[in-house]
């Protein structure tokens, strides 16, 4: 019969190698490294490991700490620049680095975190220190990667003795700020509302002077329209009264009755016409004598027709 203690042994010692050989494997990634500590220390000779793969360390007196070989950002917050024609900007950067000695970087910050909080110290005294001798058309459009490059340069000099290397630094955005924005654009709109102004002056100006010219013609045409049309209208006064001339001569019986006629068909039209006239008068001439002869006037003699009443319309019939 197996001897229960005996067995408990063999599980414990198994357990206990088990917590061994857990405590001294430890694995890297592809895309890190690994720092060996012996109560905190590194380990002579074998501190950094950056093989990928399955490791041994001395367990629980050696710790492992692992870093990221990729490249790493660090954002940095907006910040307000003086340049060198005292225009405020407000520069927003960033910078990516790489851990190129994880003892160095060990020794001096620790961790990441700490490593960003240094280098965004760093990287906001390079921008004012290289955009402070820049003026605001270098940093907005002309000169704006190289001075990118003096401040990676300046960052890289100080980063070094952390134990990294930047690999670049890149300036997002500068703008100025939002009160002198504002400033300017106040500024703007009043320069395009005056260039404004000016410009409906000048077309105000031009229509004007285009209206005045076409009134002028205007009266000019209706002149000559007017003058046209009275030399016009005289000419067929002329005309007519040439007709007529000759008509009267040939046989002026005839004319002065056929004006006579006229005359009736005029003066008597409508049903609302009335007439307050003489029996005896002259335009009544032709109702008395086919001829339109008065008493006492010679044979064959004719007055020349006299002018014709109008007839009034709606007048009122008196005794």
């Amino acid at each position: 019969m197996r001897n229960p203690l005996v067995g408990m042994i063999a599980l414990m010692a198994l357990a206990v190698a088990a917590l061994v050989a857990a405590t001294s494997l430890f694995t890297v990634g592809q895309n890190q490294q690994a720092l060996i500590l012996r109560l905190g220390e590194p380990v002579p000779g074998r501190a950094l490991v950056t093989a990928p793969g399955l490791h041994m360390k001395v367990p629980f007196v050696e710790t492992v700490t692992l870093f990221d070989r990729r490249i790493l950002d660090l954002e940095t917050p907006k910040q307000e620049v003086l340049a060198s024609d005292n225009n405020r900007i407000e520069v927003d950067a960033f910078l990516r680095y790489r851990i190129v000695d994880a003892l160095r970087f060990y020794q001096t910050v620790g961790d990441v975190s700490r490593a960003n909080n240094q280098l965004g110290s760093v990287l906001s005294s390079a921008l004012r220190r290289v955009l402070g001798e820049a003026t605001m058309v270098q940093i907005v459009r002309e000169g704006r990667s190289q001075l990118m490059v003096s401040i990676r340069d300046l960052v890289n000099a100080e980063a070094t003795r952390l134990g990294v290397e930047v690999i670049d630094v890149r300036i997002r955005r500068a703008d100025l700020p939002r009160q002198i924005s504002e400033r300017v654009f106040d500024r703007m709109k009043t320069e395009r509302g005056r260039e404004a102004a000016e410009f409906r002056a000048q077309g105000a100006e031009a229509a004007q002077r285009i209206r005045a010219k076409a009134d002028r013609d205007v009266v000019v045409l209706r002149a000559e329209a007017q003058r046209q049309a009275d030399q016009v209208r005289g000419e067929g006064e002329a005309e007519r009264n040439r007709i007529f001339a000759e008509a009267y001569t040939p046989d002026p019986n005839f004319f002065a009755f056929y004006r006579s006629m006229q005359a009736y068909e005029t003066g008597l039209r409508g049903s609302d016409t009335r007439l307050i006239l003489s029996p005896t008068s002259e335009f009544f001439r032709f109702f008395g004598q086919a001829s339109g002869q008065r008493p006492g006037q010679p044979v064959g003699t004719t007055e020349a027709p006299r002018p014709v009443p109008q007839a009034s319309r709606n007048t009122a019939k008196t005794d």
